[in-house]
């Protein structure tokens, strides 16, 4: 039956007067007998006549009235649990869209760091890089590089003051016969001393140049892979094995490990893109957990709702429902509401620890689908403060 206000077009507060000149009104206007050439008068008409027997008795009205609003509040309880269910998942996909990004910024990173590695294996290579004996003046100085570089400038020096004099010696040069052995024996001195230091700082720029020189840069790694799988409750329940298309003809299979939850990833070895020249990636897979009409998952908690009417709420009852393990009692406490939810331990996802979540059953007080005269009347009294 439509609703006899929209029927006759009136607010639900209207009084019996407003509501009786509404009726007369609209009987008058869709009478048959005004209406000859519509075939569809006569069923309005009846209509009409319906929706005015409901309003006008008060009891019936408050029966549509009480129904109404039960139904009103069902719709709006629904409403809710959709919504708290849709923050639920909002907030999942948050949570991987944050993961994801903070993996996208580690594989920049890497790859940024894989770069500079290949780029200075390069330059090593080209001959490019820092020479050795340009790291040891660096760091001990330019008479250090000249004793490693193997004393070339010393040696120089002290050669061409051995070197014999080609023109012969007059009685007129002898005076300066005195200076010039001096100058010869000071420079065989310098020569002694860059020699006492050639020794070690050659061999320091020779394990220098071995290890800077000798190390090979690994090949970079290629992308990783990212791929969501839709698996359902009862998969990652008993850890089935499953499948995901990579693309390009690759399936790969992987069983669902304890742990795996809404948001779980699972990463793939070698799996992922192929580039040349570079290292197969990896392969991400996102889990996500296809809506069940059991259950709702939050973690490794699962969510179930168990509707109670009105006399085993108030009276306690036990209750039969599904669980992962399968069907199990739960004991209903009395005086019940809405509000209550019975946690069931060890009834949930398995975690990766060797644990379990919970099962949190929502109770959701229902009425019957028929309104009952001695219920409505027992609401009324308390309503109205009249206990009997």
């Amino acid at each position: 039956m439509r609703d006899p206000y929209k029927i006759l077009g009136v607010k639900r507060d209207a009084g019996q007067d407003e509501i009786k000149a509404a009726w007369r009104n609209m009987a008058k206007a869709v009478h048959p007998d005004h209406n000859q050439g519509d075939p569809t008068a006569s069923a309005r008409f009846a209509e009409i006549g319906r929706a005015y027997e409901t309003l006008k008795d008060p009891k019936k009205r408050s029966l549509f009235d009480n129904a109404t609003r039960m139904a009103e509040a069902k719709a709006n309880e629904g409403t809710i649990m959709q919504q708290r269910q849709a923050a639920r998942e909002a907030a999942v996909r948050a949570k991987a869209a944050q993961a994801n990004a903070e993996r996208v910024m580690e594989e920049l990173a890497r790859a940024a760091a894989q770069k500079a590695a290949a780029d200075a294996a390069k330059q090593q290579k080209t001959g490019t890089a820092e020479p050795p004996e340009e790291m040891i003046e660096r760091i001990f100085g330019t008479q250090a590089r000249a004793a490693a570089g193997g004393g070339r400038a010393q040696g120089f020096t002290a050669g061409a003051a051995k070197r014999p004099d080609a023109e012969p010696a007059t009685s007129d040069k002898q005076p300066d016969a005195g200076k010039a052995e001096a100058e010869q024996q000071a420079s065989e001195d310098a020569a002694a001393q860059a020699s006492a230091v050639m020794q070690p700082l050659s061999l320091l720029t020779s394990l220098v140049r071995r290890f800077t020189g000798s190390s090979a840069a690994a090949p970079e790694k290629a992308p990783d892979q990212f791929v969501t799988k839709t698996v359902t409750v009862d998969e990652v329940i008993k850890g089935s094995w499953v499948t995901v298309d990579l693309g390009e003809g690759r399936d790969i299979g992987f069983a669902l490990a304890a742990g795996t939850t809404e948001g779980h990833q699972v990463r793939l070895k070698g799996q992922g893109h192929k580039l040349a020249g570079m290292q197969r990636g990896d392969a991400v897979v996102s889990i996500h957990i296809a809506t069940d009409e059991r259950f709702t998952v939050n973690g490794f908690d699962l969510h179930t709702a168990l509707p109670v009417t009105i006399e085993n709420a108030v009276l306690g009852t036990e209750a039969r429902i599904e669980s992962p393990n399968g069907p199990i009692t739960v004991t209903i406490p009395a005086w019940s509401g809405s509000d209550k939810t019975i946690r069931l331990q060890g009834q949930g996802l398995a975690n990766a620890e060797g644990g379990r979540g919970d099962l949190l059953v929502e109770l959701r007080i229902m009425l019957w689908e028929k309104p009952d005269d001695k219920v409505t009347d027992l609401m009324r009294s308390m309503k109205n403060g009249l206990f009997l």
